[in-house]
């Protein structure tokens, strides 16, 4: 068997699956990464999602996993994949299972909000590839489900957003308990000063692979911001909707009220609609993207965990309803159109007090976003706001602001017709 793949290292047994997958000629982070991994050194790569980092790992990780052929002892995982949210540690369980299919090796994710006594219980037999989140993990070490003696491969996958939503403790007291002659790779789509202390304390001499700048948004994806009143956001969401009836859109909210509101609010006006965020459970977070990657909901309406790591190439709109307060959020977001060759479009609301964010995000891309719709606000832009949605650097009497108006009335598309 003679494939790009195959050239670079991977088994046969691995890249007879890669076609059926559509994986054919490999992206730029999976030519340069392979090669360094199944080569046994330690990695650090840069990339955005949707890149082809799974593959980039996973190929090899694969690869080296059937040469060892050895058997997982009991409550111990060969390699270890470390992931941020529940929805990208699913995504990336997914891929695996597919390269491996017909190899032997069994991978098994484990991730908050669904039954722990069941993940303990397929623990107990041992597995190939586990696939975790850190918080559900570290219960698990604490209840002496899982050991790491077996352990010769560690990934860590989005470590910036590991970082940004405080894992880092849950990180170091899991890098304790792992071998030292350990191979690890490690992607991240930024490089802050905390991820490098974090890089040079997990990996040993790396191949260091850049794809993709951080800050860059593909360049498929058509991005325009309409300017508009907090107020009036949501009968400009339903409007835009009813542009493009049967394509899938997914809408990003900044809080988990706000979304389960606006998720409401939009089914009430009669549009097919899912929402997934924090507060819902695992089993509720699945049932909503199964439905919205069948077509039978139109609109997911979802918080940050759906900012990285979804991959639907059906998806053709992003909404940004709520600019995120972490400017690198936002390529991450419109990231999730665009896939597997396909184009796509992101546009923006921009309500007066978000207008600093707007800029924050411009600056971080280095690019300006074109305006569609509405009048930018004169005078200078406010500040941006920290995460909690404070303008950063403000005293205690500018940070106190009149809540958004309730959306007033249906979109004018319903109005004409009541």
């Amino acid at each position: 068997m003679d494939t790009p793949f195959t050239r670079m290292g991977i088994d046969k047994r691995v890249a007879i699956n890669l076609p059926e997958l559509g994986l054919n000629e490999p992206t730029p982070i999976q030519a340069e990464a392979i090669p360094a991994i199944v080569a046994g050194r330690d990695l650090l790569g840069l990339a955005q999602t949707g890149t082809g980092k799974t593959a980039a790992f996973g190929l090899p990780m694969l690869t080296r996993l059937l040469v060892a052929g050895e058997r997982p002892a009991p409550k111990s995982c060969r390699a270890l994949v470390l992931a941020p949210t529940r929805e990208l540690a699913t995504q990336i369980a997914q891929n695996v299972e597919g390269f491996a299919r017909g190899t032997g090796l069994r991978a098994f994710r484990v991730v908050g909000g669904a039954s722990i006594n069941v993940q303990v219980d397929r623990l107990s037999r041992g597995v190939d590839i586990l696939i975790a989140t850190p918080g559900r993990l570290i219960d698990l070490i604490e209840r002496g489900a899982v050991q790491f003696d077996q352990t010769g491969f560690l990934v860590l996958d989005e470590a910036d957003q590991m970082l940004d939503i405080g894992f880092i403790h849950a990180l170091r007291r899991i890098a304790r308990l792992l071998p030292r002659n350990r191979q690890t790779m490690l992607f991240s789509a930024t490089m802050p000063k905390l991820m490098e202390e974090l890089a040079e304390s997990y990996l040993t001499d790396p191949v260091r692979v850049a794809v993709n700048p951080p800050g860059k948004a593909a360049e498929k994806i058509e991005q325009g911001v309409h300017f508009v009143n907090q107020g009036d956001k949501a009968a400009l969401l339903a409007e835009y909707l009813a542009r493009h009836p049967g394509e899938l859109a997914i809408v990003f909210g900044r809080t988990k009220h706000g979304s389960d509101k606006l998720s409401k609010l939009l089914e009430k006006w009669g549009f097919k609609v899912g929402a997934i965020h924090g507060n819902k459970s695992q089993g509720q977070r699945e049932r909503a993207l199964a439905s919205f990657r069948e077509g039978q909901t139109q609109v997911l309406v979802a918080t940050d965990v759906a900012a990285r790591g979804l991959d639907i190439p059906e998806v053709a709109h992003v909404y940004n309803y709520d600019l995120p307060n972490v400017p690198e959020n936002y390529v991450h977001r419109i990231g999730r159109t665009a896939r597997a060759g396909r184009d796509g479009r992101a546009v923006a609301f921009c309500a007066p007090d978000e207008v600093g964010d707007l800029r924050a995000i411009e600056r971080a891309m280095k690019a300006q976003i074109p305006v569609i719709g509405g009048e930018p606000p004169a005078g200078p832009a406010p500040a941006p706001r920290r995460a909690g949605g404070k303008p950063a650097g403000a005293g205690a009497a500018a940070q106190r602001s009149r809540p958004p108006r309730r959306p007033s009335r249906a979109p004018k598309s319903q109005q004409r017709q009541g």
